[in-house]
């Protein structure tokens, strides 16, 4: 994780927490992918509204966030345990039957992503669910609030995860957002199953 990027989030996460939008349209869908009941890691869960649902709809869930303080706003919206965790301290092995991070892994240094996605990999069970979604773009850079994001391209990102272990792909779908600065971004959206090696 970028150490600016995380120190606003740090620094932001009230606000943060209140600008936080509605669960993404594509939640139900990952969800009816994975077994009823089954477990869940969410990644960058911000304020915690994905993992609201993931709980009401009966699943095991480990939140995490980067931030330790919009870990604990989730917590206490939540009413549920949430972890100060960031990304490369995913240590866990074919734990769990579905990997959520919506909106950021987009802040993983470029030559740092692979690695991550690759103990993404590890932390799956065989054949299981992994969303995550991007801002699109040809080249790294930082927004009008200072944080980095990788901006991806669908080349790029397909390549990427090629070398962290090998998945299927189940769907990628483009949509247009509105983030935390006003602006609007193009974001790729990419579900994909751990294969079995």
């Amino acid at each position: 994780m970028d150490e600016a990027t995380l120190q606003f989030y740090r620094g932001h996460a009230e606000a943060y927490a209140g600008w936080a939008k509605a669960p993404s349209a594509r939640l139900l869908g990952f969800l009816a992918l994975l077994p009823p009941g089954g477990a869940i890691l969410e990644l960058g869960c911000g304020a915690g509204n994905h993992s609201a649902v993931m709980l009401a709809e009966g699943f095991s869930v480990r939140a995490t966030d980067g931030s330790p303080e919009m870990a604990e706003i989730a917590s206490r919206r939540l009413d549920h345990p949430v972890e100060a965790m960031r990304f490369d301290e995913l240590d866990a092995q074919q734990a769990y039957d579905g990997v959520w991070a919506s909106a950021c892994l987009l802040h993983v240094p470029r030559d740092e992503l692979a690695g991550i996605l690759g103990r993404i990999h590890r932390a799956l069970k065989p054949s299981g669910v992994f969303f995550a979604s991007y801002k699109m773009g040809d080249g790294d850079g930082r927004d009008s609030l200072g944080r980095y994001y990788n901006y991806v391209s669908p080349e790029w990102l397909e390549a990427t995860y090629a070398s962290a272990g090998p998945w299927t792909t189940l769907s990628s779908e483009t949509s247009v957002i509105q983030s935390f600065d006003q602006t609007p971004a193009n974001m790729l959206n990419l579900v994909v199953r751990k294969a079995v090696a």
